[in-house]
């Protein structure tokens, strides 16, 4: 499933990293607050070269292009939105790679319990 979400940067989380199947990853977390009324605060993921290739900072104004995806895990189920193409307002020129997303372990829809993930 894909969306987009309109946003400002208002926090961003450490980068994580860790070791899978596919060898090193890294992944950051960042929330943004959507433009409204009622404001919804909405926390997205970039995932390897993607977090350098955008270089978020808070206060960007952001067009996020998420893929959302549940796995199931030990009997639950976890859901990530997961930027995979992003603009920042006012700049001169898009900052985006439509390239294939399934390159993180997260993607990998062979889960099992060998999984290294942190839950």
């Amino acid at each position: 499933m894909s969306m987009e979400i309109k946003g400002k940067v208002i926090q961003l989380l450490a980068v994580a990293t860790g070791q899978g199947k596919k060898g090193q990853w890294r992944k950051q977390e960042f929330v943004i607050e959507t433009p409204s009324q009622y404001p919804k605060k909405v926390c997205l993921s970039l995932w390897g070269d993607k977090i350098d290739q955008y270089s978020l900072s808070v206060g960007d104004q952001v067009n996020v292009s998420v893929e959302l995806e549940s796995r199931e895990y030990n009997g639950r189920w976890y859901t990530e939105a997961r930027a995979w193409k992003l603009e920042k307002s006012g700049g001169s020129s898009p900052a985006y790679n439509d390239a294939p997303i399934g390159d993180e372990p997260f993607s990998d829809s062979q889960g099992s319990a060998s999984d290294d993930l942190p839950f």
